[in-house]
């Protein structure tokens, strides 16, 4: 049974039930997580069940349209704890992690129902069978795996986990029942590249097409290994191998079957130090938050919105915080827009990440504490841009745990999160612009 704390103003449930309600069933269906809330949930007439705060128990009929939400808030987004990974990955971000940060980061989740509702990637190795069941009865897709591997002896070594070497097995039996999954493999130098890999894109192509796509991206390593295994990074001989190993499979792919199926990740060629594949190359971006064409989309965005904006008086000065991973790529876009609008003035500073170490070049991995240290005393006009990833999600505190109201009294000047989309982008910087 699980709490609700809000109910959404106009929504099917409201004035029909109260905050502090508890909901036990719907359609004489016991709730217990936010599986059975979505299924159950779905259908056009409903009778809820719930107990009140002084123990009674109530009985609510709803019409709504099919697939409509009800309008019942909860105070946690799965209705139940997260489950907890069992694995131990060879690469594994959190273990990578320096000590003293926030105790929810060291929390390593590994729930299928965060696949459905925030995309997040899981390894299958703790369900039962039971639950596996209970994913195709209840029809969840889609489904995001991280295979990395599918050889059952590399990625039984690459997981820690002697039932990781089922997973070909258990993304099968979800293909036959109709679930759609996603698949990322995450890179390692001599561990799942060259042949293991072309082996893992083999069997992957047989799930097609259940199967809806594939991103392989590389590695992350920060400086705090010490006792980890001894994994290599990605480097530009490699990531250059790799994509034309991936882009010559993906070929064959669209050949038989009308897509690319597989993908490489953004960071993949900046590593290698080529250009990024045109927009048609990315289909419908199916895994753009998983940085597979995010920095494509961006650059298309920002131009669509540049090609609309007549006559722009210049804005005020102003600078933007990245990633030395993306530096160039925002420099390119802000001559670009210099073109339309000649007094420009902005400066892209990209900050080295000390705080993770200089093999981290992401921009969503950048701390509050390198942005103070390094824009310090730099030119930073009127406004300092950053990308939104770089904060907790809906608030204003970054990995490190300063604030954004502290980053500001440090520098001096007001610091503005900036959606990941290029259309945005151009609006904060011209947000202050007369017209």
């Amino acid at each position: 049974m699980t709490e609700i704390v809000s109910v959404t103003p106009g929504s099917p449930a409201a004035g029909k039930i109260s905050p502090g309600e508890t909901l036990v069933s719907i359609n004489e269906s016991p709730i217990g997580d936010v599986l059975d809330y979505q299924f159950h949930s779905y259908d056009p007439l409903l009778l809820l069940t719930t107990k009140t705060p002084d123990g009674q128990w109530k009985l609510t009929s709803v019409q709504k349209d099919a697939g409509e939400d009800l309008g019942l808030c909860f105070a946690d987004a799965l209705m139940d704890k997260p489950r907890a990974c069992q694995n131990s990955c060879i690469f594994c971000f959190i273990d990578q992690l320096p000590k003293d940060l926030r105790e929810t980061l060291y929390f390593k989740d590994d729930d299928v129902r965060l696949s459905l509702l925030t995309g997040n990637y899981v390894s299958l190795t703790n369900l039962s069978e039971a639950e596996v069941a209970r994913i195709i009865r209840l029809k969840i897709s889609p489904v995001n795996i991280s295979v990395h591997a599918t050889d059952p002896r590399v990625r039984t070594m690459m997981l820690g986990n002697l039932r990781a070497g089922r997973c070909m097995e258990l993304m099968r039996q979800l293909g036959d029942a109709g679930i759609t999954m996603n698949a990322q493999i995450v890179l390692c130098p001599e561990v799942n590249d060259g042949a293991v890999l072309s082996g893992t894109m083999a069997e992957l192509k047989t799930l097609y097409p259940r199967l809806q796509s594939v991103s392989v991206v590389p590695v992350g390593l920060t400086r705090h290994r010490e006792g980890l295994y001894p994994l290599l990074p990605v480097d530009q001989a490699l990531a250059r191998v790799t994509i034309d190993q991936v882009e010559e499979f993906a070929a064959c792919c669209l050949a038989a079957h009308g897509t690319r199926l597989f993908y490489c990740g953004d960071e993949l060629y900046l590593t290698a130090g080529l250009p990024l594949p045109e927009e048609e190359a990315y289909e419908d971006y199916p895994q753009l938050e998983n940085g597979v064409g995010l920095m494509r989309s961006f650059d298309v965005e920002f131009r669509e919105a540049l090609a609309y904006l007549e006559h722009p008086a210049p804005p005020a000065p102003f600078s933007v915080a990245t990633g030395m991973a993306a530096s160039d790529f925002l420099q390119d876009l802000l001559a670009t827009a210099a073109e339309k609008c000649a007094k420009i003035e902005g400066h892209v500073y990209a900050v080295e990440n000390a705080f993770f170490g200089p093999l981290v070049s992401v921009a969503g991995l950048i701390t509050g504490q390198d942005l103070r240290a390094q824009l310090l005393g730099r030119d930073l006009g009127t406004k300092l841009l950053i990308p939104k990833s770089m904060l907790r999600h809906g608030e204003g505190v970054f990995l490190d745990g300063m604030t954004i109201e502290e980053l500001e009294t440090a520098l001096g000047v007001p610091v503005l999160p900036i959606a990941p989309d290029g259309e945005s982008f151009l609006e904060a910087i011209f947000m202050d612009a007369c017209s």
